[in-house]
């Protein structure tokens, strides 16, 4: 459906940075035209983005863009739950607080997704990442990932207004 729907390749796969701050290479499903980073709002996605194709549109709302992340996850890349991977500029401008979200392999789904996803300011999503390294525990990681099914089927803060990025 994606092939059918623009031009481009299936999957979309860009350079994040893990445990330790080892980089490694995501796989999500493609829902944006092709090079969508270099065009328009580059790394920013807002609702009604132009550039985010029509499946791309149902995948995003579905959450089901995240399913090639299981092959990180088998890879030894991620975990199923963990702080969301960032860009490597992101890390670049971390401060110590900000560096423990590096202690632990990122996750699918996090105790930040679950509690607010992107309506969350930068703040509150490290403040639940570290919460998160704290208190991790097999019972919190099951607690979250049934959570994060809840969160999925009321699809809503996909988008944020502002990306913790901008200046």
């Amino acid at each position: 459906m994606i092939k059918l729907d623009s031009k481009g390749p299936v999957f979309f796969k860009q350079e994040r940075v893990g445990k330790d701050g080892e980089l490694f290479t995501i796989y999500k499903f493609r829902t944006m035209v092709e090079n969508a980073e270099n065009k328009g709002a580059g790394y920013r996605v807002k609702n009604k983005d132009p550039r985010i194709t029509k499946i791309g549109n149902f995948l995003r709302k579905a959450s089901l863009d995240e399913l090639p992340q299981l092959i990180n996850v088998l890879k030894g890349n991620m975990s199923l739950v963990g702080p969301r991977p960032t860009l490597a500029f992101q890390v670049k401008d971390y401060n110590e607080y900000q560096k423990q979200r590096l202690k632990v392999k990122p996750g699918i789904t996090g105790l930040a997704q679950v509690n607010g996803r992107a309506s969350l300011d930068w703040e509150e999503r490290i403040e639940y990442d570290i919460r998160y390294i704290e208190n991790r525990s097999f019972i919190l990681d099951l607690k979250i990932i049934f959570k994060t099914f809840i969160v999925l089927f009321r699809n809503d803060n996909i988008y944020a207004d502002k990306n913790p990025w901008d200046k």
